[in-house]
């Protein structure tokens, strides 16, 4: 189908991203950030508030911090007089039961609603590398099978309803952290007896122990002493929570889910905003 036209309302480290990607995807881009113009990509159009979105564009992408962010959008995009845009594809990291809130709001208002949170941080965004995982109706993915495409090359529908994309999300999410903390304290005991930190990386990174943190995480950012994945302990903190949250909802099992958010949690506490890879100096300092 022919998009009308796809607007963008959030312009962080990762919207900033998602937005080039829609503009080099050859798409009409209308963009909205609180903050302002600074941010928004060249060959974009900026206009000045969600409700100009709203009247500009057939799809609206969501890349806010929170689920009452995106609540907020929401009512303000459905309050627009004159109003174009028929779907909001929202790749924030909102949780399950802000998700089913949101789609349900929209829905009332005709607007169709697809959870499509991403995973991969900025510098994925930029290769398009990301995994975007989406759940909505047929007719509302099919729709938004544009933008979509022009988010990244890695897409994969995990459900009919909003909220399933985002509980997935949220696993994933937890994994990462519960990787990165271990990692961390891993690393923090072999250097205590002595152990090299790169040699210490290139052997986990070959054994059975790898994962995000000794193959990206670590290499690109610890070792190197940047400390700019561009994703903070604050956010972090937030998702296992959330995630917390759902497993909760569920019934399910968490033991390990406390332990996690406890760490990220006093990690925040004692950094707040800190690039989320400085949890190992946190980690080995504690």
């Amino acid at each position: 189908m022919t998009v009308p036209g796809v607007g963008i309302i959030g312009l962080g480290n990762m919207g900033g991203a998602l937005a080039a990607n829609l503009v080099d995807a050859g798409l009409a881009v209308v963009a909205h950030d609180a903050l302002g113009p600074e941010r928004a990509p060249e060959g974009s159009t900026y206009v000045a508030s969600v409700a100009e979105v709203a009247r500009r564009a057939g799809v609206v992408v969501f890349s806010l911090p929170d689920g009452k962010a995106s609540e907020q959008v929401a009512r303000e995009l459905l309050a627009a007089e004159g109003r174009c845009a028929r779907h909001v594809v929202d790749t924030s990291t909102v949780g399950v039961t802000a998700a089913r809130t949101i789609g349900a709001l929209l829905g009332e208002g005709g607007v169709g609603y697809v959870d499509a949170p991403v995973s991969g941080g900025p510098a994925g965004a930029r290769a398009r590398t990301l995994a975007v995982m989406y759940a909505g109706s047929r007719d509302a993915c099919a729709e938004v099978e544009p933008v979509l495409a022009g988010l990244s090359d890695r897409r994969f529908r995990v459900g009919e309803r909003p909220g399933m994309a985002q509980a997935l999300k949220l696993a994933n999410n937890f994994l990462s952290a519960t990787a990165l903390a271990a990692t961390s304290e891993a690393v923090a005991f072999g250097r205590s007896v002595g152990l090299d930190l790169e040699t210490m990386l290139t052997v986990l990174d070959s054994a059975s122990g790898r994962n995000t943190a000794t193959s990206d995480k670590f290499p690109n950012h610890v070792l190197t002493g940047r400390y700019a994945s561009g994703f903070s302990n604050s956010l972090m903190t937030k998702d296992v929570q959330l995630y917390l949250n759902a497993v909760g909802e569920q019934g399910g099992p968490s033991s390990i889910g406390a332990v996690t958010a406890g760490v990220w949690e006093r990690f925040a506490d004692a950094e707040p905003g800190a690039d989320f890879t400085r949890i190992y100096p946190f980690v080995e300092g504690s």
